[in-house]
């Protein structure tokens, strides 16, 4: 059964007009893990700097009741915090309050946390720990919270509509049960006919929406996308299960793709959009001489592992650039 949701339902999940404008559109969805995959590809690679400060200000203070006047949306964040307030003592809520006030002085927007299930002295710890961040690095990391506050909001909305929409098809769903029934063995009868000479065979439902891995470079020196870089995906494919530390890997490396990241920082595709990964050892190579022939790094490459049981996941590896310095994490 598919899955609609329009736009006033998608700005409940998330406070940007463009992510709700963009989530509508691809509307419906044949079940909820698509309907999430196409929220993080949109989030992530449609919506742009404006769009993620407009959902973040959509979002009230930790600590604080929510204002907005969609009814949905304030009722989730309510119960978002609620593990929160029931843990704050009075003092920590006026701690928590003049901290968010110095981090939104600093960032220019409210301190984002996936806050469910976290406790005021967990959300306290970790606004601290994050207000020592570049505004740069702190929007990426707000980013990457944004999403998670949205996909579980998507997840409520989505299993109350599939439940409701499962109810009240009930009953006629008793009438045509046999029926139904007896064509469904007829018509899997001439599906899996085709498939017998084939064993092993199935057929592979595409769910994602974007290459499992992906990239972006963010030049923290000047507080920007860094445009312009020539990116190189490569797995290991030499003789050894994975190249060892200190060991010449010449010729092991096999080239899955490569691109240069656009004016967002980001890179093209990178590798075909396959559903399930190879495990295995990849590494992203950046040609950070040619961006910055003064800095210190000829090249960045960042060397990773996949194992079989993430086979299925997305992989995002940005880049946080300077001229002397560089840093990475694994993303969704």
């Amino acid at each position: 059964m598919e899955i609609k949701v329009d736009e006033k339902e998608a700005l409940a999940c998330c406070g940007s007009t463009q992510f709700a404008k963009q989530l509508a559109l691809a509307s419906p969805f044949p079940s909820l893990d698509h309907a999430v995959s196409a929220a993080n590809d949109i989030w992530f690679n449609k919506v742009d700097v404006h769009g993620w400060l407009e959902a973040f200000a959509a979002h009230p203070p930790i600590g604080q009741s929510p204002s907005s006047s969609h009814t949905t949306s304030a009722k989730w964040s309510k119960g978002e915090q609620a593990t929160a307030l029931a843990t704050a003592t009075d003092s920590g809520l006026q701690e928590l309050s003049d901290w968010n006030a110095q981090y939104r002085q600093k960032f220019g927007h409210v301190f984002l946390i996936r806050a469910a299930g976290r406790s005021a002295a967990e959300i306290l710890a970790e606004l601290k720990k994050r207000y020592l961040n570049r505004p740069i690095v702190e929007l990426e990391i707000a980013a990457q919270e944004q999403m998670q506050i949205t996909e579980l909001r998507l997840r409520k909305l989505l299993s109350a509509k599939a439940e409701a929409d499962s109810v009240g098809s009930q009953h006629s769903m008793v009438v045509v049960r046999k029926a139904e029934e007896e064509r469904v063995g007829i018509i899997g009868q001439h599906l899996t006919a085709p498939l017998e000479g084939f064993p092993g065979k199935a057929p592979q439902v595409q769910a994602r929406t974007r290459p499992p891995i992906t990239t972006h470079v963010l030049d923290v020196s000047r507080g920007s996308p860094a445009a312009g870089i020539e990116v190189r995906l490569e797995m290991w494919k030499g003789s050894q299960p994975r190249p060892l530390f200190g060991e010449n890997d010449i010729g092991g490396w096999a080239l899955q793709g490569s691109s240069i990241t656009d004016k967002d920082g980001r890179s093209g595709q990178l590798m075909s959009m396959v559903e399930a990964l190879s495990p295995g050892v990849y590494r992203i190579s950046f040609n950070t001489g040619k961006y910055n022939p003064v800095g210190f790094f000829p090249y960045v490459s960042i060397v990773f592992e996949i194992t079989e049981t993430q086979a299925l996941e997305h992989f995002h590896v940005p880049l946080l650039l300077s001229p002397f310095s560089f840093s990475t994490y694994r993303g969704s």
